[in-house]
């Protein structure tokens, strides 16, 4: 059997939708999986095992200049190889016009997706010949990808013990053993920024938190990780706040930076990829989430805590707000630090 999955982004999503790759290798034992991803988010999916080819797409970079000679090439290239291939299964997990087209394109008679309720371009549904509805428990994108390939097999999706990966290299893990040079147990990183004002938690409580864990884990590693110059601003203002007990990461490639995340035992942050990134590689998470859903957006599984604004207007899908502050201001400390406990002393269970 052969099987396409469309997923091309973004960050948080592709890695959401790795898990399809355990379930389709215990649904369909020997199964070859071909994967079309964007070429911004390919580091995610290459080097997986169960994927056998990787189908890079540019629709980013197509759109801005999409009548010059290059693109015209690349689309031709993309087309040309996709059609290389006659599949019995093709899942469009993105769900939107330019998916349907890949979709539509692909060489199989079985094409399936979303319901049109669960559809932001309802487009889409003419380019798939079977769509699949959720469940009123499928409230996580883990579980509503998960149904989604389910659906021509016989094994129940909530009936699997799910997980994923994202391939490193050697040179990948000699890179993040660098990072860490120092030792100490637990590791703990925390990513404080994100794009989204209304994702951001306030300087404050990352020092009470920093404060809480490093009072409760003395010989404790605290990592700072970053990704562009006002995030590492910030990054360096709280480590120096804590007087020092903590470091920040040096300039990483994501392969790299999931290098890292696999030697950490707790990653703290909100709605934002490194804590995907975190998750997906199998490392427990603490996340906040206050203008999006934690319960659909966050990382799936009982390795992670999320702790959802309790104001009445959350998850508002708002980029700015007047109760920006309060909202904020209405996620504790003591409520992360709680979470972050736990999920340490679950973690020092297994391996006892």
């Amino acid at each position: 059997m052969r099987i396409l999955i469309i997923k091309t982004s973004s960050l948080g999503d592709v890695i959401h939708a790795l898990p399809v790759l355990e379930y389709l290798r215990q649904a369909a034992p020997g199964a070859v999986i071909d994967w079309v991803v964007d070429e911004a988010f390919s580091d995610l999916v290459s080097g997986n095992p169960l994927v056998e080819r990787l189908l890079p797409v540019a629709f980013r970079r197509w759109k801005k200049a999409p009548f010059t000679a290059q693109t015209r090439q690349e689309v031709l290239a993309f087309i040309r190889e996709l059609r290389l291939q006659r599949y019995d299964l093709v899942f469009d997990l993105q769900g939107n016009s330019k998916s349907g087209m890949v979709c539509w394109l692909a060489r199989s008679r079985r094409k399936i997706g979303f319901d049109r309720e669960h559809l932001q371009e309802k487009l889409n549904t003419l380019f798939t010949t079977e769509q699949v509805s959720f469940k009123s428990t499928d409230r996580n994108a883990v579980q509503r990808y998960l149904r989604v390939v389910s659906m021509p097999f016989l094994l129940d999706p909530d009936a699997v013990q799910i997980h994923s990966d994202i391939a490193t290299s050697a040179d990948d893990d000699h890179a993040a053993e660098q990072a860490l040079v120092s030792g100490g147990n637990p590791v703990i990183l925390f990513h404080t920024g994100t794009t989204w004002q209304t994702k951001l938690w306030y300087e404050d409580g990352w020092l009470e938190l920093g404060q809480q864990l490093l009072q409760q884990y003395p010989s404790a590693i605290l990592l700072f990780s970053w990704g562009n110059d006002e995030e590492k601003e910030r990054a360096e203002q709280l480590a120096v706040g804590l007087g020092g007990r903590a470091c920040l990461l040096p300039q990483l490639s994501l392969k790299q930076f999931a290098a890292v995340l696999k030697r950490c035992d707790l990653v703290v942050g909100g709605d934002t990829g490194p804590v995907h990134l975190a998750a997906a590689v199998g490392t427990s998470t603490v996340s906040f989430y206050r203008c999006t859903d934690g319960l659909r957006n966050g990382p799936y599984g009982s390795r992670h805590a999320i702790i959802q604004s309790p104001l009445p207007c959350t998850i508002c899908m708002r980029k700015q707000c007047e109760k920006d502050e309060e909202c904020r201001r209405r996620i504790t400390s003591m409520s992360l630090f709680e979470a972050a406990q736990y999920l340490l002393t679950q973690r020092e269970k297994g391996r006892a």
